[in-house]
């Protein structure tokens, strides 16, 4: 037993490192239908129709079963259709969903976290999508079958080129950007990787994720639903993620909700993004970041925020709106992890986005030995290896590997990759010349007066300067 917080709980890390049952057998049949995929389905060989068929074989005795094994059938044949395709990417969808399953499950015993029933009030009804929408859709949907037909060796600029028209139309429709979004970054990637047969390495698993989840979604109705409800509280933030690409970047904040009303409290998250140059980096990410979230300048002065019916999905998503928000008093994220984070719920993750690679659970540990080894850093508990994950660490705050090696007490997110739990952290505690000093990821969200970061906010500030200038300057051309 590892102890991992003050508030009662205890992280069972011998669980986070046992075999998973039946977690093997489920990827292994992904990994084969996948694989069929890197050839193609339209003249599918005996191992690429052992694969489909291998799926179909997964989900029998499910509600799928029927379609998915009409679909293999199909498909080993080489005559599937859209339909056929869209019911083995549900099944490959369902597969990977219960793998998230049990590996958040897992997580859950391993921290004694309670979760939100199955009483807890699910999306809205999503109404169907217009008859022109639903066009947009079938083009999409036919655009993802040909790219399944052809395989990804078969990928060449003609083929990737049939999303532009789709992706254009998408755009100006609100409701179908979350898919444009998609199917505009998947192509772009496809088409800098062209032609297929020259590749040296096909991106099998992660090409095959974009694939199936682009398909899923041009099911009429499938992007969900928005907010389904409203919370009042306090909200004691935990850390912050930062995701950034060269084109845009993303702040995800974690925190706990304290209701008003009393109650249990809540894990929650708010995010904010926003369009970026690639000349913007480090610090400066935060400059395009804070005027659309007031929220990480509360994160940034360590503060709680009062929100005041704060839209909030069935996910725990905070649709955050400054008009409904203020800062509140001083919060420690340790002290809040301490005391609240092994008795707040997590609410379940919606069909769709079910998938491992969406695991992120706020965890605190404490009492480790950070060991440095050939697979890089890891938290030595109660003689169990648990693997951190630096590289995810933004370059936008002071939180370095250094600081984590020398830490004692760490608040993270728990994810799972390359067949293993990670930890990725958010905030470390260490000690300097005898006294207990906090570092965290998103000290910098609000300002900073640290030399690095200031230097980094001056850099992005003449970055932006130059950038508005030259495009005032071709708009006035």
């Amino acid at each position: 037993m590892v102890p991992s917080d003050a508030g009662g709980g205890l992280m069972r890390g011998d669980l986070l490192s046992d075999p998973v049952e039946g977690l093997d057998e489920a990827l292994a049949v992904v990994d084969a239908f996948d694989e069929a995929l890197v050839a193609g389905l339209l003249r599918p060989g005996p191992a690429q129709a052992a694969g489909v068929s291998g799926l179909a074989g997964a989900v029998a005795g499910t509600p799928l079963a029927a379609r998915v094994a009409e679909a293999a059938e199909k498909a080993a044949a080489g005559t599937g259709g859209e339909d056929h395709f869209v019911a083995l990417a549900a099944a490959r969808n369902a597969l990977l969903g219960s793998v998230h399953d049990a590996l958040v499950q897992r997580i859950d015993e391993a921290v004694g976290r309670p979760v939100e029933g199955d009483e807890t009030a699910g999306p809205e009804p999503v109404a169907a999508a217009p008859e022109e929408a639903a066009n947009l859709l079938a083009a999409a949907r036919s655009w993802l079958c040909d790219l399944a037909r052809g395989g990804w060796r078969g990928l060449d600029h003609e083929l990737v080129a049939g999303a532009a028209p789709v992706v254009a139309a998408m755009l100006p429709e609100p409701g179908m950007r979350r898919r444009a979004a998609l199917l505009d970054g998947f192509a772009a990637e496809l088409a800098a990787s062209c032609p297929g047969a020259t590749l040296e390495r096909v991106p099998v698993r992660r090409w095959a994720d974009l694939w199936s989840r682009a398909l899923l979604l041009t099911v009429p109705g499938s992007a969900g639903a928005g907010a389904v409800g409203t919370v009042t509280g306090r909200l004691l933030p935990l850390g912050v993620d930062v995701q950034e690409h060269a084109t845009a970047v993303q702040a995800q904040v974690h925190a706990v909700l304290e209701p008003a009303g009393g109650g249990a409290p809540r894990l929650v998250r708010a995010s904010v993004s926003a369009p970026k140059p690639d000349t913007v980096v480090g610090a400066g990410l935060w400059q395009l970041l804070r005027p659309r979230m007031s929220l990480l300048g509360a994160v940034g002065e360590g503060r709680s925020a009062e929100v005041e019916a704060m839209p909030v999905t069935a996910e725990g998503d905070l649709l955050w709106d400054d008009a409904l928000a203020r800062t509140g008093e001083p919060a420690d994220a340790f002290a809040t992890a301490r005391v609240m984070l092994s008795a707040a719920t997590a609410a379940r993750v919606e069909p769709l986005d079910r998938h491992p690679v969406r695991i992120a659970v706020p965890v605190l540990l404490e009492g480790y030995a950070a060991r440095e080894g050939e697979d890089g850093l890891a938290f030595e508990v109660a003689g169990r290896l648990l693997a951190v994950d630096t590289d995810r660490m933004p370059a936008a705050g002071p939180l370095t590997p250094e600081a984590v090696a020398a830490s004692h007490s760490c608040v993270g997110l728990l994810r799972w990759d390359a067949g293993k739990f990670l930890l990725q952290p958010l905030a470390v505690e260490t000690t300097v010349r005898k006294k207990t000093v906090a570092v965290h990821a998103g000290a910098w969200a609000g300002g900073t007066s640290d030399k690095a970061g200031v230097r980094a906010e001056k850099a992005a500030t003449d970055a932006v300067a130059v950038l508005r200038e030259r495009a005032g300057r071709l708009l006035r051309t």
